[in-house]
């Protein structure tokens, strides 16, 4: 499946944004309720623009077969995931996996022999997909950059002789 992603081009910002906004509101309405924090557009925009910008990035995306827009993304750099999403209408279909193997694959061309990510302490999903696919939390915690700036912990993982 791996096969699915390409990398992003400057007309997809917009559409990492809205799938971001998609998957969150999906995935952590418990963390950010949308009637009292509603989806910073402009920030997260801001925020993808930068990414986009950075050499040392690479955002991998996959477009819905049916020409609906970006269906998953995964971000990542040398060493970090930095931000990863799915269609809530796709959960469960292995993208998330695929795009983090496939992020893997690349941290190790790049020389990389493991990798590390934060992901929100409420986030359980995306927590019980990253610790089934080997990745450990460590005792690292932050506080996250949106309010109502909930835990971020830190999670690491070998990037395995497999993913070479």
């Amino acid at each position: 499946m791996s096969g699915v992603f390409r990398v992003a081009r400057e007309d997809d910002l917009v559409g990492l944004r809205d799938l971001e906004r998609t998957a969150n509101l999906a995935a952590l309405g418990h963390v950010f309720p949308p009637d009292r924090y509603p989806f910073p557009d402009d920030d997260v925009l801001a925020r993808w623009r930068i990414v986009m910008d950075d050499p040392s990035a690479s955002i991998l995306v996959a477009d819905d077969p049916r020409g609906s827009g970006l269906i998953a993304y995964a971000a990542h750099d040398d060493t970090t995931l930095r931000h990863l999403a799915v269609h809530p209408d796709h959960w469960g279909e292995g993208l998330a996996t695929a795009a983090i193997e496939t992020a893997l694959h690349e941290m190790d061309l790049r020389g990389a022999t493991s990798a590390s990510l934060w992901c929100l302490l409420e986030n359980h999903r995306a927590r019980k997909l990253y610790e089934y696919l080997g990745w450990r939390s460590t005792d690292h915690q932050r506080e996250a950059p949106w309010p109502p700036h909930p835990t971020e912990v830190r999670y690491t993982r070998l990037i395995i002789a497999s993913e070479r």
